[in-house]
């Protein structure tokens, strides 16, 4: 379907949210422009965990659009069955010890709004998926949810750019840091440092962490909950482990070619120190103790090597929300910024084209606009 509402946009930024909508506005016959510092993928995108879930507690609204989002990656399972960088192969969780174990809640929770859920025993978990030392787990058991997966974002991300050249949409990378132009009150398009300008009918930002002070730049107010990130990925394994583990100390992902992406907060805060040109300094001893952790709970308790190791902001929101459409007081300026951004990347992309394309707002975005901040 083509629309009329604008002809060009461009976007900022090349993770999954920036071209997810660059490729859904291209087929909507729009002009589409994706404007990137470095590479596709070089940012939040290419460190992320992204396990594909809908798990714990959060808003209704909230789920309901992870959950669209988790449908969408489903129909491109379908489209690709057996490769080796999109799976549904489950996602087990459990809690530490003591009082702050919320095992038992968030399982009642899940089952409540019939998201698929089995609390296990420690011995009950090898039956439901392989590759787990039940040792690790803790008395209060953990939650074993069939129906959630991974994603490889850079391998999902050059899949998409390679429909959006079909289309006829324009990547232009190496360009550093961009802005958005505007021009009587509205975005016109975005200029780079190196003085390249593109100009359009939209401007979409899609920068990862860099979306707050981006906005606050031209007087736009978006809450920002953004931590710093460490994601290790791991030289090739033989193990049967194919769920993916949200643990106390660290968060385990299969990845392909028989490696493992591993995070945790801890080693993050602990780990990395941010030099004031910006860059970062990585403690070896905290990524060592973090590839200990990552052995623990798994079968066997394998010898992990670090094939490399990424860094950065991992985007979060102020009050943990997506923000997601049109900044009001600029027309024609959009954003997209949220956690998740693997579970999101596709519906995102789609329903924020849908916004951008019509000039209709999509009522499954109606709790995540970015003016909410500014009502605060």
């Amino acid at each position: 379907m083509k629309d009329n509402t604008i002809t060009s946009a461009v976007i900022i930024g090349a993770g999954i949210f920036g071209v997810s909508t660059g490729l859904h506005l291209a087929r909507r016959g729009v002009r589409v422009t994706i404007v990137n510092d470095g590479p596709p993928a070089n940012g939040a995108s290419g460190r992320s965990l992204s396990w594909l879930n809908s798990a714990r507690m959060r808003s209704e609204p909230y789920h309901r659009l992870r959950m669209a989002g988790i449908d969408r990656y489903r129909t491109l399972a379908a489209r690709f069955p057996g490769v080796d960088w999109l799976r549904f192969e489950g996602g087990l969780t459990w809690d530490t010890e003591g009082e702050g174990n919320e095992i038992d809640a968030a399982y009642r929770y899940e089952t409540s709004i019939g998201y698929d859920a089995q609390h296990l025993a420690a011995g009950d978990i090898a039956r439901a998926t392989p590759g787990l030392d039940a040792r690790a787990i803790t008395k209060q058991g953990a939650i074993f949810n069939p129906g959630e997966g991974w994603i490889d974002l850079p391998i999902l991300i050059g899949l998409l750019l390679k429909e959006f050249a079909t289309l006829g949409g324009t990547l232009v990378t190496d360009q550093g840091a961009a802005s958005v132009m505007i021009e009587g009150g509205r975005a016109i398009g975005v200029e780079t440092v190196t003085g390249a300008r593109f100009t359009a009918d939209a401007v979409v930002l899609a920068t990862g962490p860099a979306v707050p002070k981006m906005a606050g730049d031209v007087g736009q107010t978006i809450g920002d909950g953004t931590p710093i990130a460490l994601l290790v990925q791991t030289k090739p394994l033989a193990h049967p482990l194919r769920a993916v583990l949200n643990t106390p100390r660290v968060a385990v992902r299969p990845a392909p070619g028989g490696t493992f992406s591993l995070d945790a907060d801890w080693a993050a805060d602990e780990g990395v120190r941010v030099r004031e040109d910006g860059s970062y300094d990585i403690d070896d001893a905290v990524v060592e103790a973090l590839l200990d952790e990552a052995s623990k709970v798994m079968e066997g308790n394998p010898k992990l090597e670090i094939a490399s190791i990424g860094v950065g902001g991992k985007p979060i929101p102020g009050d943990g929300e997506p923000v997601v459409g049109a900044l009001k007081a600029i027309p024609g300026y959009y954003v997209a910024f949220s956690h998740s951004g693997a579970t999101l990347g596709l519906i995102v992309g789609e329903l924020l084209a849908y916004e951008v394309a019509t000039g209709t707002e999509h009522p499954m975005l109606a709790t995540f606009r970015p003016e909410r901040f500014t009502s605060q």
